[in-house]
C-alpha cells in the first residue's frame, strides 16, 4: 500500500485530536493522560507554518475519494525555542488505531527526513517513551541513536517512565 500526506487544514483538527487522543490510554506514547479537546490545540495548530513547521496529514495514495481517510499525522514542533536551535526540530508521528503497523510511520519518517532541509532543519529529534518500544525501533531504523535519557521524568498511573530523545543530523 502507498500512501501520501499533504499540509493539514483547519478542517482536519479535529480528526487529528482524534487520532492524538486514541494514543492516550495506552500510556506508551502522549504524556497526556485525559484526552485533548479540538479547542485546545488550536494555538498548536496555528503554530505550524507549512514553510517551517509543517503539520502534514497522511492518507492512502490511491484515496480518490472527495474527503479522503486520515490515517495519521506528522509535525515538526520547535526545540526549546530559541533562536539558535531553529535549525533542530523534533517530529511527531500519530497513526490512527487501525492503521498502525501497516509501513504508515516508515512512511511518514522517510518524508519528514527527506523534508528537513527544504525548511532549514538540519537534525531532527524524537521524544519517545523507553518502554515505546515500537517507536524507539522505528527512529533506529532510519538512523537515529540515543542522544538523551531523562530517567523516571513522566509518571503515568503511578509509574514512572524514561523519556528518550533520539537524534539525527539530515542535513
Amino acid at each position: 500500500m502507498s500512501f501520501r500526506h499533504r499540509i493539514a487544514s483547519l478542517d482536519d483538527l479535529p480528526t487529528i485530536v482524534a487520532i492524538y487522543n486514541s494514543t492516550i490510554a495506552s500510556r506508551e506514547v502522549t504524556a497526556d493522560t485525559e484526552p485533548v479537546s479540538v479547542e485546545s490545540r488550536l494555538n498548536w495548530f496555528h503554530e505550524h507554518q507549512p514553510e517551517k513547521r509543517p503539520l502534514w496529514v497522511i492518507e492512502r495514495a490511491d484515496d480518490t475519494s472527495a474527503s479522503p481517510e486520515i490515517l495519521g499525522w506528522i509535525s515538526y514542533s520547535n526545540f526549546y525555542g530559541r533562536p539558535a536551535y531553529s535549525g533542530t526540530a523534533e517530529v511527531s508521528i500519530y497513526i490512527a488505531e487501525q492503521w498502525r503497523g501497516k509501513g504508515i510511520g516508515r512512511y511518514a519518517l522517510t518524508q519528514a527526513i527527506a523534508h528537513a532541509p527544504r525548511i532549514a532543519v538540519h537534525t531532527v529529534l524524537g521524544f519517545i517513551f523507553g518502554h515505546n518500544n515500537a517507536s524507539l525501533a522505528l527512529f533506529r531504523q532510519f538512523g537515529f541513536e540515543e542522544w538523551a535519557n531523562f530517567p523516571r521524568v513522566a509518571n503515568l498511573d503511578g509509574v514512572e517512565r524514561d523519556l528518550i530523545i533520539l537524534g539525527k543530523r539530515v542535513g
